[in-house]
């Protein structure tokens, strides 16, 4: 007989099935940043038209998560889940046969509506799949692939992209695929839906797409220095969201009812999760520029320093996750944020001369932080909301984690070049040496330990009781 905290074989299995949807879904959303140089190479496209490779795949994504949860609850989770997987292989194989710039962008657009899919039902299948004594183990595992795949990404398309070409990026998805399509039709055990009489709510889907595109359109446009552009889309954006709320609360079917925001350890995680993300993507972005500015090191060796992060990850989330099992999620989110502290607070003393060593030690520590707090994070919201509602959490979580990744991008870039000030067009003009901005640097680290203290106040606000084997039933407002 089986511990109360272990998996077994088959539910090993179709936790990998389903950590590998989350995997290659955040994979893609970063996989292309280094490819886009060699994209409009090789299309003969300006680096605009380039970056709506990026961006189309990520507006895509993050405004189709609810509507994918919605999916599920009313089709079934596993005929989405793998029509999804299906939709996101045959979506690669386009993007990688693509003739032109205009063909890969849509392209990107039918493989990040697989993506979506596959993401946003990753937590709910653990949840119906999984006994409850090892649904934090389960958890932590699909957790540490989630920020495994952002975290990889960049490193696996400059790989890809330097041995063989920027096609090869897309075509290493599609073996994945169906290998993964394979496994889940054979392992995956088929619930039946919570809602089949359900429908899908088309105009709220229209105006999360419109709030959250628009958002993501004007932090890419601030970002570029294009700020009234950008202040129009945010404040697009801002009616947008007002009128998906208005809409919600009135609607018989909602994408997900927000009721569930009432109670306080749901809105307040979410919120944890969103600047977790913000950090860990914001650090992730920087970095390259310290090792390779700074310090003049190849792209190829600061991508060896920097995978020190999501190492730190596969370590800890899984752990994390079977001790959350085992003594409730609240100690060990603290703690992870506690050490994700401490390494940031580590990263603002470097300088010009700090060891690489310590810098890798350094990321390592940040990773095995992020990690303990992001997967017992993903367990506390899913306990606290009622069945009905778990689909539709499962996609919220994946859309504050992939709207953390938008706004720790383009959050980070704009307080380093702030930060910067004027000395980045000396430094670029070689009147001063790369050395002068260590304190930019700095100063970008400082604001991340700014966002995880917040986090970090959040989540000791959170007022829980014990529950069953260690689970905390957090109390509402």
């Amino acid at each position: 007989m089986r511990g109360s905290s272990n998996l077994s074989r088959h539910d090993l299995l179709i936790v990998f099935v389903i950590a590998l949807g989350s995997f290659m879904a955040g994979l893609d959303g970063t996989i292309v940043n280094i490819a886009l140089p060699s994209i409009a190479g090789a299309f003969d496209a300006s680096a605009v038209a380039a970056s709506w490779v990026l961006t189309a795949y990520l507006i895509v994504l993050v405004s189709l998560l609810l509507a994918a949860s919605r999916l599920g609850d009313i089709a079934g989770y596993k005929k989405v889940f793998i029509s999804g997987f299906c939709i996101f292989t045959i979506g690669s194989a386009c993007c990688a046969l693509s003739p032109s710039i205009e063909l890969l962008i849509l392209s990107r657009l039918l493989q990040a509506a697989g993506g979506a899919t596959i993401a946003a039902l990753g937590s709910v299948m653990v949840i119906t799949s999984v006994p409850a004594s090892s649904r934090g183990a389960a958890l932590g595992i699909v957790a540490m692939f989630t920020m495994m795949g952002a975290a990889l990404g960049p490193v696996a398309g400059g790989y890809l992209t330097s041995l063989f070409s920027w096609n090869a990026i897309f075509f290493v998805n599609i073996p994945i695929g169906i290998a993964a399509v394979l496994l889940g039709i054979k392992i995956i055990p088929a619930v039946h839906p919570p809602l089949p009489e359900g429908r899908l709510d088309l105009f709220g889907v229209l105006l999360i797409f419109l709030a959250l595109s628009t958002l993501i359109g004007a932090l890419t446009s601030i970002q570029n220095a294009h700020s009234i552009t950008g202040f129009l889309l945010l404040l697009i954006s801002a009616i947008s969201w007002l009128a998906f709320i208005i809409h919600e609360r009135r609607s018989s079917e909602p994408l997900i009812d927000l009721s569930v925001f009432r109670n306080r350890s749901f809105s307040l995680q979410n919120i944890c999760i969103l600047l977790l993300q913000m950090v860990m993507a914001g650090v992730l972005v920087i970095m390259p520029f310290y090792l390779e500015l700074v310090r003049g090191i190849s792209t190829d060796n600061a991508g060896l320093i920097i995978i020190s992060l999501p190492l730190g990850m596969i370590v800890s989330a899984p752990i994390a996750g079977k001790i959350a099992d085992a003594i409730g999620t609240r100690r060990p989110i603290i703690g992870g944020f506690a050490l994700s502290l401490l390494s940031l607070f580590l990263l603002t003393r470097i300088g010009a001369e700090t060891g690489l060593l310590d810098i890798w030690i350094s990321l390592f520590i940040l990773g095995i932080g992020t990690g303990s707090a992001y997967a017992p994070l993903n367990s506390a919201i899913m306990s606290v909301v009622p069945d009905k509602d778990r689909s539709a959490s499962s996609g919220l979580i994946k859309m504050m984690t992939n709207l953390g990744n938008s706004l720790g991008v383009a959050g980070v870039m704009l307080v380093a070049t702030l930060a910067a000030g004027p000395k980045i067009a000396e430094v670029a003009a070689k009147e001063l040496p790369p050395a002068a901005l260590v304190g930019a640097f700095q100063v970008t680290f400082f604001c991340c330990i700014i966002l995880l203290l917040i986090g970090m106040l959040l989540m000791i606000g959170v007022q829980s009781s014990r529950g069953v084997k260690g689970d905390e039933v957090p109390i509402g407002f």
